[in-house]
C-alpha cells in the first residue's frame, strides 16, 4: 500500500516534544501561534527542513542561506541573525536531548496581522519563529522496491505567477499533486513544466539514470533542493556526467534507473512511474549508482560535519 514518500514509523518520544516558539518553549500540547498570524491566513511565510545526524545540523549554511534569499524576495525581516537562528535550533534539540535520526522544520512568518488581509503593512508583530524537532530516521526510508510514481496534470509553474524557487508555506498546487498521487495509490507525483518537461516532485527531487549519465531538470521550475544540488556536486566530484537538462516522459520510462532526493529520506529508489518498471530486476540493487550515489551522500554529510567542527 502506498504510504508517501515521508512515511515513517511512529515515536513515542514525539508526544512528549519541547516546541520553540519565538524563542521560548513549550510542550506539544501547549504549542499554538494566533489564527491572526500570516502564515495561517494566508500561507506568507518561509520554511525549511533539516536533519540532525549526529549531533550536527546536515548542511546548515545552505539551509539558513536558502531561508533568508526567501525571506529577502518576500520583503520579510526574520528579526533575528542567521548565527541566532542556527543556536535557537541546537538549543531546541538540546532541550529535547536529541542527537541523531532527527528531523526539524524550521518556520518562519510575516507575523500577527492586525486583521485577516493580505497586506504585509497590516502586520502587527514582528515574524513568527516556530521550530518543530521529532524523532525521524534519516536515511534508507523505502528499502527493497523503491518508490512508485504517477505524473500529476498540475503543473509547476512560471515565476512570474509563484516563483517554484522560493521555499514558501504556500504550496497548494504541491498539495493538489500530491493528492492525484494518493489517489492513483502511489507513493509521489512527479510534475511537468509549463512546457511537458519533467520538473520534480511534490515534495522531492526526480532524477534518472541513462547509460551512466545522471540526470535531473533543468531547475528552472523547481525549488532548488539542498540534496538535490549536493548530489549534483557529488556526481562532479567524483567523475559521474550528470546535467541539469529538458527531458520527457519518455526518457522517464526508458531509464536504467531513477531515484528522488529530499532531506528527510536522503536519496530513494524509484521502481515505477505511471505503471512502467524502471530498469531492470536485478539481484545487484546494492551495485546500482544510486546506491553508490547514497554511500558518497551520506560521506557527504561526515565531511559537512568535520567542517562545522573545525
Amino acid at each position: 500500500m502506498a504510504k508517501g514518500t515521508h512515511h515513517y514509523e511512529d515515536d513515542p518520544r514525539n508526544q512528549t516534544i519541547l516546541i520553540s516558539i519565538n524563542g521560548e518553549l513549550f510542550p506539544r500540547s501547549e504549542a499554538k501561534i494566533s489564527v491572526f498570524d500570516s502564515g495561517f491566513i494566508l500561507g506568507d511565510g518561509v520554511w525549511e527542513g533539516i536533519r540532525l545526524h549526529q549531533g550536527y545540523l546536515a548542511f546548515i549554511e545552505q539551509h539558513m542561506r536558502r531561508l533568508y534569499d526567501g525571506a529577502k524576495a518576500l520583503d520579510m525581516d526574520i528579526g533575528i541573525t542567521k548565527e541566532a537562528l542556527v543556536k535557537r535550533i541546537y538549543d531546541t534539540c538540546a532541550a529535547n536531548d536529541m542527537h541523531d535520526g532527527v528531523h526539524i522544520r524550521l518556520m518562519v512568518t510575516r507575523g500577527i496581522k492586525a486583521t485577516p488581509y493580505q497586506d504585509p503593512r497590516v502586520t502587527i508583530s514582528p515574524a513568527t519563529i516556530v521550530i518543530i524537532a521529532e524523532y525521524k530516521k534519516a536515511l534508507g526510508l523505502a528499502q527493497g522496491d523503491g518508490v512508485r510514481l504517477f505524473t500529476s496534470h498540475v503543473r509547476r509553474g512560471y515565476p512570474d505567477v509563484q516563483d517554484p524557487k522560493l521555499n514558501t508555506h504556500s504550496k497548494l498546487n504541491c498539495i493538489f499533486a500530491c493528492i492525484q498521487a494518493a489517489k492513483a495509490q502511489v507513493d509521489e507525483a512527479l510534475m511537468l513544466d509549463p512546457h511537458g518537461f519533467v520538473a520534480t516532485c511534490n515534495s522531492t527531487h526526480f532524477f534518472i539514470v541513462r547509460d551512466g549519465e545522471v540526470w535531473t531538470s533543468s531547475g528552472d521550475f523547481c525549488l532548488d533542493g539542498i540534496t538535490r544540488r549536493n548530489v549534483i556536486n557529488v556526481c562532479k566530484n567524483n567523475g559521474i556526467p550528470v546535467f541539469e537538462r529538458n527531458f520527457t516522459l519518455a526518457d522517464v520510462y526508458a531509464a536504467d534507473e531513477a531515484f528522488i532526493t529530499g532531506t528527510f529520506a536522503g536519496l530513494t529508489p524509484v521502481s515505477e512511474v505511471d505503471g512502467r518498471a524502471i530498469g531492470e530486476i536485478s539481484d545487484n540493487a546494492s551495485q546500482s549508482l544510486t546506491k553508490k550515489l547514497e554511500r558518497m551522500y551520506v560521506a557527504l554529510i561526515e565531511q559537512d560535519h568535520t567542517k562545522q567542527s573545525c
